[in-house]
């Protein structure tokens, strides 16, 4: 027992980063100084609207991230909702994966679904998808986004090692 967990400690933070996006982002003014779900702007080193037109969607995104990541599911919301490309996958992917975390498990799976028709090598997309699916008690869906990860290229993932933890517990992860 011990040495499968001491396997995993040491493991673990290195998948994290060759997460194909789904690694934790880094912590930036947005989250740490601003408030009331505003981003924090570089060029103006002012905390702004999402919708403010001198911000790029990769911020936007970015921005959605961290907020998604710290538990801030409204503003990572309304920072999707500033991006500019709706159908995006980046967009669908963690509108699903707010909806997952707001108990909107239904609302979750269509934008799943809609990141996947995009691109069904979103293993990103997939791993959230299967969390889902592992806390709903649906364990062949879940393995089988499993095996649609590694198929497509996300062995040794946090998309992987993620989505297996969820199958093994049945809870997702908070990120």
């Amino acid at each position: 027992m011990f040495k499968p967990l001491l396997a995993l400690a040491l493991v673990a933070p290195a998948m994290a980063f060759a997460a194909g996006g789904g690694s934790a982002p880094a912590t930036t003014p947005t989250t740490a100084t601003c408030t009331d779900g505003k981003i924090y702007d570089a060029d103006t080193k002012e905390c702004v609207d999402a919708q403010e037109s001198s911000l790029t969607d990769d911020e936007r995104y970015e921005a959605a991230r961290e907020f998604a990541y710290v538990g801030q599911f409204q503003a990572a919301r309304d920072a999707l909702a500033a991006m500019s490309v709706q159908t995006d996958g980046r967009v669908q992917t963690y509108l699903g994966f707010t909806e997952r975390k707001l108990g909107n498990m239904d609302k979750a799976m269509l934008h799943y679904t809609a990141a996947l028709a995009q691109d069904p090598d979103n293993i990103l997309a997939r791993s959230y998808m299967g969390q889902g699916f592992a806390e709903q008690g649906k364990l062949t869906a879940a393995k089988q986004q499993l095996r649609e990860i590694r198929a497509r290229g996300g062995r040794n993932t946090w998309a992987e090692f993620s989505l297996a933890q969820a199958i093994r517990s049945g809870a997702g992860f908070a990120y």
